[in-house]
């Protein structure tokens, strides 16, 4: 069994002092829903064992920020900033997922990365599970929102589109108003 977590990242700023997409960083919210995530991925194990990161700077401080939040409460795990994330479409995400062995082949595995990728990936990847889940996830992936998966596959470069059984999706709105 394998267990994939696909968290797309939080809130940010429109435009970012540089001009150019990839700097742009976490407003006053996404600070706030990065650490509410964070905190919610503490108290409901299994926990990633690896973290793929897409290089933006919003990215980076989504999962800087919600690791903060739960670092005294889970074992650290091997985290990777893979530039190939960031624009990624459902494709590139599924490459990065089957690939994601080495050096260690964790059996739980985190992305934080982009929209529209991160979201149509989920889709493609979801086969079943969680029907209110399935629903809310079928609109949108929102800022720090979070899609949790199963895969009944002994290795990473098994899992496949319609293969995933949603476990849970939520997302720090969801958590405020649950």
């Amino acid at each position: 069994m394998r267990r994939l977590m696909l968290l797309r990242h939080a809130k940010t700023e429109t435009d970012a002092p540089s001009g150019r997409d990839q700097d742009r960083r976490l407003d006053d919210r996404g600070h706030k829903d990065a650490a509410r995530i964070g905190d919610w991925i503490a108290a409901h194990p299994p926990f990633p064992e690896t973290v793929l990161v897409s290089h933006a700077v919003r990215a980076r401080q989504t999962w800087d920020i919600a690791w903060e939040a739960m670092k005294h409460r889970v074992p650290t795990p091997q985290v990777e900033i893979l530039p190939e994330l960031y624009g990624a479409d459902p494709a590139q995400i599924l490459e990065s997922i089957r690939t994601a062995t080495a050096p260690a082949d964790p059996k739980q595995l985190l992305l934080v990365a982009h929209n529209p990728g991160m979201h149509e990936a989920a889709l493609m990847l979801m086969g079943g599970g969680d029907h209110d889940g399935a629903r809310a996830l079928s609109d949108n992936l929102p800022t720090a929102g979070l899609a949790i998966f199963d895969f009944d596959v002994k290795d990473w470069g098994d899992v496949g589109y319609r293969r995933g059984k949603l476990v849970r999706f939520t997302s720090p709105k969801l958590l405020r108003s649950g």
